[in-house]
This record gives structure tokens, sequence and C-alpha cells, in this order.
């Protein structure tokens, strides 16, 4: 029998697929998709499962997870597989006294996910150290390796792969450096509990640390232990907007290649809801993390339905509060946020 992709999600929420497979390897992987699309199999390929809502009924088709494990590091040239957990990848650059990911400790997931959300954190994105994909591409059914500039970074959380299922990753390749020094410190937070000036570097060793204790502190870090974890992290994405709307006054502000990004737990808990809320609404099995207001986390016994309703009823709180639509950042499957107004004229990153 499959699991339900509450055995196989952070959310821990959403039903079965019709047939699973597991990849531990990427001929096995590349074989796995090229069949289903030969037979005209509705296919879904997953990673961790940290940015992954199914719904209720599942998947009427093959879900095939991709649990590949190799890693190759060559000087300063780090190569993994698509399956390979992604801070176990960046834990063992900082040991191997390689400096480039350190800041991005503590990001759920696998090395696979991480150009399709040109996953960023602390000042830092994937895109900067990022040298080359080595993917499938579904409509050809061919294998080859891209550089960074064709993988569409720019804006925070793009990439060409993102909102389409043409391309499976297969292999990721960074380029690092060599040294006891990390990349410049830009987050004003980090840099003080690290004693530097923003701007500043500091042993790579240190700057998880002190990643780790900040994603702990907000919620970010997965614990199966933990309800108040269970989730996909960030659920929606911060909003960059061409104009930020009176009401907004007073927000932090960041530039953005699109205009400018506002946060988008600043507008949650402005519209009224503060970390943790949620007990009284329906069963309270959803809530906001404790942590952290941009969290959605499954108390318990959640249903994807569940989880759908109370994310839209904090997306229309946020848009009347604000006139500003917030997005989900996560990846949704046989699942949508409750009905709401119209879109308004909202960019998002």
């Amino acid at each position: 029998m499959a699991p339900t992709f509450a055995e196989l999600t952070t959310m821990r929420v959403g039903g079965a697929s019709r047939d699973f497979a597991m990849a531990t390897e990427t001929a096995q992987l590349v074989e796995l998709v090229r069949r289903a699309d030969t037979d005209a199999v509705p296919l879904l390929v997953m990673g961790g499962g940290s940015n992954l809502v199914v719904g209720d009924a599942g998947w009427d088709g093959l879900t095939v997870k991709i649990a590949t494990s190799g890693i190759d590091i060559s000087g300063t040239t780090v190569s993994a597989d698509a399956g390979v957990n992604w801070d176990e990848l960046v834990a063992l650059t900082v040991a191997d006294g390689l400096s480039g990911l350190e800041a991005l400790s503590g990001i759920p997931g696998s090395v696979g996910g991480t150009p399709v959300q040109n996953v960023g954190a602390f000042g830092a994105h994937t895109s900067d150290v990022l040298t080359s994909v080595t993917l499938l591409d579904r409509d050809s059914g061919e294998i080859s390796q891209w550089g960074s500039e064709r993988c569409g970074f720019g804006s925070h959380r793009q990439s060409t792969f993102k909102n389409t299922d043409r391309f499976v990753l297969l292999r990721v390749t960074y380029e690092l450096r060599r040294s006891r020094q990390s990349a410049p410190m830009t987050f004003a937070e980090v840099a003080r509990r690290l004693d530097i000036e923003v701007g500043g570097t500091a042993d790579p060793v240190d700057v998880r640390e002190v990643v780790l204790s900040q994603r702990r502190r907000r919620g970010s870090i997965y614990d199966p232990a933990d309800s108040d974890t269970w989730g996909v992290g960030s659920f929606f994405l911060n909003p960059v907007l061409q104009e930020v709307p009176p009401q907004a006054d007073g927000s932090p502000r960041f530039p953005d290649p699109k205009g400018t990004k506002v946060p988008a737990g600043w507008l949650i808990e402005r519209a009224g809801f503060a970390p943790g809320y949620g007990a009284e609404w329906g069963r309270g099995s959803v809530r906001l993390s404790t942590k952290h207001a941009l969290v959605i986390t499954n108390r318990g016994d959640a249903t994807t339905s569940e989880v759908m309703g109370f994310a839209g009823h904090i997306r229309d709180g946020v848009e009347e509060r604000f006139g500003i639509r917030l997005t989900p950042e996560c990846r949704l499957v046989n699942c949508a946020l409750g009905v709401s107004a119209p879109e308004s004229p909202v960019i998002h990153s």
C-alpha cells in the first residue's frame, strides 16, 4: 500500500497516492519518469516533502520520491544528487572547511529543491554559489546540464523551474571557497549575535550555529516531536510591490529587482494574527506557530481542507487590512486556498 502524504510531508496532511516509488539512483529516477510520461501516467515527483501540501483525496497517479544520495567534493567544487538532505550537505561543507552555504543552514528539504525556490535566508541565496544543474527535460526526454545563467534567478524565490513540472532536477553543483571566513553577513540580527559589523565576516562554523539558533527560535526547523513545527516553513511569499500602500506605512522594506519587498510575517501580525493564533478557529487543529506568524502548523490531526481554509482566512485578513493579497510559497497539489476576492495587482517573490 502506498504511504499517505501525511506520512511523506512535514505538514503531515494529505491522502495516499495511487502508486508510489522511491528512486535511490539517478538512472532509476530517470527511467521512472520517462516510463510514466510514455504511458501517460499522472506523475508527481517529490523531494523531502517540506514544501508540499497535497489534498485529502491524495494523488490519482504515480508519486516518485527522489532519494538519491551521491555527494562529490573536489577542491572547492561541490556536486550533490537532488535527493541529498540540504542541511546535511551544508554541515558537510562547513566541516570540510568550505565557505558559502553556512547562512543557508537549517533550511528543510533536499538539494533538488534549492534551485527551484532559489532558496535564500539571512542575506544569502542559492544562486550566489550555484554554478550548474543537471536536469531531465520531460518534454524532450533529454538530460542536459544548465549553467546558472539559464536558471532564471533574479528576484528572491524565483527560477525557471518554479510552477512547472517540465523539469526534474537530478544534480546540483556549487562553487564555494576554502576559507575560515564566511561570506559577508548582511543580516543585522545574525551579525549582532556574531559580534561583528553588518557586512563583516566570521568563521562559517559560528555562522552556522547562530543561523540554526535563529531558525529554531522562529520555528523554522522541523521537529517530528513538536507539532509547533509541523508545516512547510514560511507558508506565504513575501509580496513584492510596485507601490507600498499607505496602510502599510511603517513596514520593513527591502529592495527587489521587481519593486519593494515587504515581509509577509509583518503584514500577518499587523492584520491581527499573532503567533499562536488559531486556537479558537475551527477545531483549533490548525494554528500559526507560537514562534513565528508566517508558519502555519498542523497541531496533530488537521486535514488538508482545514489547512487550506485557515490559510485562506489569514490571506483574506491581510488583504482586508492592507489591500495586499498574499500567495502561498509552498507547492499545492489537488488543493487550493479558500475562495476570496479577485486578485490584487501584486508581484510576488
